[in-house]
């Protein structure tokens, strides 16, 4: 078993582009004993993230093969850059081109849009949310930090973060929060608000962070207003970049946007093999 989340997604990554065959194409055309050099390149301007899934894919069916990076994760690349080159086996390089690029062009995407919401905020902290792509987490959460973000909770054991449906549940913000401070007195608690009555609520009940939830901007910065030094504030719901400026103006501390891991556009990158490869 794969301990390191990455390598392990790499490996299901392969597997499932492998089947329960093999790469039939490279195997036919392809000898055995060739070995190849290729370069990645970027194909449009972007921030670049997934650099060590997409070495770790190529090094997955060939241990031995040289893989140096000529950027790195939050470098700002440009058409025609070269972000990598490899030797080794042109079976494996062949056969593992796409899994590599797939890695490189998601997570490239996530940083790229994360580093334009981060420029339009103007500075307050842009967090990302739990809507990432089953299985990726890791991986895109990474990516939002090339692009100068910052991780929210990681997983559900993070942190509490009490919303509409727990309050729901429990019967009110008040009766929410006390039943979880009573189950893990240390952790730090977080509410989601829709309105300014919950917001009084959540703040006479001991909540250290307001997650404020598509509340137009009046309402926001009023409630910014009533939290200042008794809680931290976070404004969610619907963000986009045409808004977060001036939802960052009502002074909330934070602004978490989904659609960093679950709207990123991929980014182009390609594989090319030198012509003038030595074959076995």
């Amino acid at each position: 078993m794969i301990d390191d989340p990455i390598h392990e997604a790499v490996h299901r990554a392969i597997a499932e582009d492998l089947g329960e065959s093999s790469d039939l194409t490279t195997e036919a055309i392809v000898p055995e004993t060739a070995r190849g050099i290729a370069r990645v390149i970027a194909k449009q301007e972007a921030v670049l993230a997934g650099t060590e899934a997409c070495s770790a894919a190529f090094r997955e069916l060939d241990h031995g093969a040289v893989v140096e990076l000529s950027a790195k994760d939050g470098d700002l690349v440009r058409p025609g850059d070269v972000i990598a080159t490899i030797e080794g086996s042109l079976r494996a390089i062949l056969t593992t081109e796409r899994t590599a690029l797939n890695f490189l062009m998601r997570m490239s995407g996530v940083a790229t849009m994360t580093r334009r919401y981060v420029e339009a905020a103007g500075g307050v902290e842009v967090r990302d949310t739990r809507k990432t792509i089953p299985g990726m987490r890791v991986l895109q959460k990474a990516a939002v930090r090339s692009g100068g973000g910052v991780n929210h909770r990681m997983g559900l054991n993070d942190a509490y973060l009490i919303k509409d449906n727990h309050i729901a549940a429990a019967g009110s913000v008040t009766e929410a929060i006390a039943k979880a401070r009573a189950a893990h007195p240390s952790l730090w608690i977080e509410v989601e608000c829709d309105t300014l009555e919950q917001v009084g609520e959540a703040l006479e009940a001991g909540a250290q962070e307001l997650l404020l939830d598509n509340m137009d901007l009046a309402t926001m910065a009023e409630a910014v207003r009533l939290a200042r030094g008794r809680a931290k504030t976070e404004a969610s719901g619907g963000i986009t970049l045409e808004t977060i400026g001036d939802i960052a103006r009502t002074g909330v501390d934070s602004i978490s946007v989904g659609a960093l891991t679950h709207s990123a556009p991929a980014v182009d990158f390609s594989l090319e093999v030198d012509g003038d490869a030595p074959r076995g």
